[in-house]
């Protein structure tokens, strides 16, 4: 199970990207919890699972990282970009 995906049921069934995004623009928890207007520890509860978002806060989210909501936010896990691009086969 990776990263973001865990305890996502405990969380309403939401999945998110929200780890992958700071880590490829460089954004610490505090940055975007400030920007959001949230405690920080809130975005770790965010990316682990354990805390479901507002529709206000996944929004908010989205807007921040300029992309829309379903590319932040689902209900069902993410499909890994490697898949995604290269299919089942990694490349094959």
């Amino acid at each position: 199970m990776k990263e973001n995906e865990k305890g996502a049921g405990e969380a309403g069934g939401i999945y998110n990207r929200i780890a992958v995004l700071r880590a490829e623009r460089g954004v610490s928890r505090q940055e975007l919890a400030d920007a959001v207007g949230v405690n920080y520890q809130t975005i770790g509860f965010l990316e682990r699972g354990d805390y479901g978002p507002s529709l206000k806060l996944a929004f908010q989210i989205a807007e921040y990282f300029a992309l829309p909501l379903e590319a932040v936010f689902a209900t069902k896990p993410f499909t890994p970009l490697s898949e995604q691009v290269y299919g089942k086969g990694g490349g094959q």
